[in-house]
């Protein structure tokens, strides 16, 4: 399969400059919203262990490591279709970031959106899940530009920023077919 659609693609071991530096750059701003990180996550080395990691996910079918391009094709974040569970479930969930200085431009809504299509046409999925934390009002309005709907609150989640949080929980069914 090749994942090329709109402003995603799967991630490779090429983007492992590009991620380390997007990682340093914006530490600051993504650590309220992501688990804390030992110091060798923001290495390239470190960056390098976390795509391998995420490749070997994506070969077992667990999930889709993707990464985000901006208006020039550079990677500006990343979107994953995680957790994908087969049967009668048919379902995954969906995270992402974005740089800083990408947001507010659509970005986020639009990878969304594709990540989305992706799950539904050629992974053939019936549900994709996401989960934000009930101060995240940005991530809420890129879920509901994207045809999510809100079902239901989720008490200390995910450990977030070094404690475990409350998260909204957000889907979107597929009405492909």
């Amino acid at each position: 399969m090749r994942y090329v659609v709109s402003r995603i693609r799967l991630i490779g071991q090429g983007d492992d400059v590009a991620l380390t530096a997007l990682q340093k750059a914006n530490r600051e701003f993504l650590a309220p919203w992501e688990p804390l990180r030992p110091e060798k996550y923001f290495s390239l080395a470190g960056q390098r262990a976390d795509i391998e990691a995420a490749l070997a996910r994506h070969k077992n079918g667990d999930s889709v490591p993707l990464v985000i391009l901006d208006e020039h094709g550079d990677v500006a974040g990343r979107i994953t279709l995680s957790g994908i569970v087969r049967g009668a479930f048919q379902s995954c969930s969906v995270g992402y970031w974005l740089a800083k200085n990408q947001t507010g431009k659509g970005l986020a809504t639009q990878a969304v959106i594709a990540a989305v299509q992706l799950a539904f046409t050629e992974l053939e999925l019936h549900r994709v899940q996401a989960e934000t934390l009930p101060h995240n009002t940005r991530s809420e309005h890129v879920l509901a530009r994207a045809g999510f709907e809100q079902f239901g609150l989720a008490p200390r989640f995910l450990k977030i920023a070094g404690r475990w949080q409350d998260h909204l929980m957000f889907q979107r069914l597929n009405d492909i077919g």
